[in-house]
């Protein structure tokens, strides 16, 4: 749902007649993080249907009674539905209304599917950057959570969003020659030599697997320690392909849970 209000202001002629310009815009929107700014506020990025990336400021966030309840609201990845003024001036926006839109079940409760939501949201606060609509990409992941959020066999989960989000970013392997043995992580292809980038053959062959791999694949596809070989190479693709990608700090949490 996307809906643009524009809004005009203007001052007395002490301010020179300026006019000032803004939109209301009410969208959907998903959480990616969200900051704690002095004592009582918070920067919340979130990427949004209309118009990509967004920050926004939502002061006095911890000093009310109901504290807790707007807090919620700013967990990663929450689906929520918005009303905010956006300048889009560069600067931070505000929201105006804010609610759920789709809640969320078992994720906050289940270990493994809250560790795993907090690791996305630090790859995908790392990874895109535009701040314009994207529909296709908010579709794929608005259903990827929920998805998640309403299915057990979640072990593959992670590597196969990494996957799949490579296509959105424009960054999903050549995969024309995949009968090569090997796979070189920096040209993003596979090759008939082990180069200095290059994944081994065995390595190669677990990535080959990876990429035909969908949600509802059987979770028992990989070991522990093969599930930690191929998050290695998502994450060193992703550094490779992406200025100024940064590791998660919650990646050493997510090897625990799946060692």
């Amino acid at each position: 749902m996307r809906k643009v209000y524009f809004c005009l202001k203007s001052y007395p002629q002490s301010f020179n007649n300026l006019l000032i310009i803004f939109m209301i815009v009410h969208t959907q929107a998903i959480v990616l993080s969200a900051i704690k700014y002095n004592e009582k506020s918070l920067i919340v990025k979130c990427y949004t249907l209309s118009e990509g990336i967004k920050t926004y400021f939502v002061p006095s966030a911890f000093s009310s009674k109901k504290s807790q309840q707007k807090i919620a609201y700013f967990l990663p990845l929450t689906l929520l539905e918005i009303v905010a003024n956006h300048k889009n001036k560069g600067n931070m926006e505000y929201f105006k209304e804010i609610k759920v839109d789709a809640p969320y079940f078992t994720i906050a409760s289940d270990i493994v599917k809250s560790t795993i939501v907090l690791f996305l949201s630090e790859v995908l606060s790392s990874s895109i950057k535009e701040e314009e609509q994207n529909e296709e990409l908010f579709t794929f992941l608005r259903t990827s959570f929920l998805w998640l959020d309403t299915h057990d066999d979640v072990a593959n989960f992670h590597l196969i969003f990494l996957v799949e989000l490579s296509k959105y970013l424009g960054l999903f392997p050549d995969n024309n020659n995949d009968n090569l043995p090997f796979f070189d992580v920096k040209e993003g292809m596979f090759v008939s030599y082990l180069g200095l980038e290059s994944l081994d053959e065995y390595q190669t062959l677990l990535f080959k697997h990876l990429l035909e791999l969908k949600y509802d694949t059987d979770k028992n596809i990989f070991k522990g320690t093969e599930r930690q070989v191929l998050l290695k190479t998502l994450l060193d693709y992703y550094a490779y392909h992406l200025d100024g990608f940064k590791k998660p700090k919650s990646l050493e949490i997510l090897k625990e849970i799946f060692s």
